[in-house]
């Protein structure tokens, strides 16, 4: 059942991206599958290895972008990240919708591969609220918090531009971001429900 197109979830830390995929795999299960993406970051309070990231060594995953095993790879706050081909293709091999949580660098070299996702970007409805939002979550210092805020603006400008993303959903109220999101994706969530029955 391949023809499944992934989806490219992408969008400033804090804008809400987690959230509305969490649910939306809550919600479909059978339907949705998430690539676990490496990072050399220490893992946060409550994450697992292989379920969350696979946390690994910059020495491997140099190794392994160098052969060519990464989708997509980048670097934020001295950390590294990147989606291995392994990870999209374990999603695929189980007959599910790949979801793919990048960031804009990552929509920019996905864009250079065949995989041809659904790009949707996810953005908060001003700076302000995503300050906020991330000052609210008590896990950054205020060096990294600049940083994810510069990131974020960057992030806003991007996607703003014609033909990076299929759509931009402002994520100002959880429930409308949530049933725009479900929308979009109604007809790829159909077809996987169409060939389990």
């Amino acid at each position: 059942m391949s023809g499944l197109r992934p989806v490219v979830l992408s969008g400033p830390s804090g804008a809400g991206k987690s959230t509305l995929m969490k649910r939306l795999m809550k919600e479909h299960e059978d339907v949705f599958g998430f690539s676990v993406s490496h990072t050399t970051r220490n893992p946060r309070p409550g994450e697992e290895d292989g379920k969350d990231y696979h946390f690994t060594t910059r020495e491997a995953m140099e190794e392994g972008i160098s052969k060519g095993e990464f989708i997509e790879n980048a670097e934020f706050s001295g950390n590294m990240y990147g989606t291995s081909k392994a990870a999209v293709e374990d999603v695929l091999a189980k007959n599910l919708i790949c979801i793919l949580d990048v960031d804009i660098q990552g929509v920019k070299r996905i864009k250079e591969t065949d995989l041809n996702p659904i790009y949707i970007s996810i953005q908060p409805p001003s700076m302000e609220i995503l300050e906020k939002r991330l000052r609210d979550r008590q896990t950054e210092t205020e060096e990294s918090l600049q940083k994810r805020l510069e990131a974020a603006r960057i992030d806003m400008e991007l996607s703003k531009e014609p033909g990076v993303f299929d759509i931009v959903i402002i994520n100002d109220d959880l429930e409308r971001a949530y049933e725009e999101l479900k929308d979009i994706l109604n007809e790829e969530i159909q077809k996987v429900q169409e060939a389990k029955s």
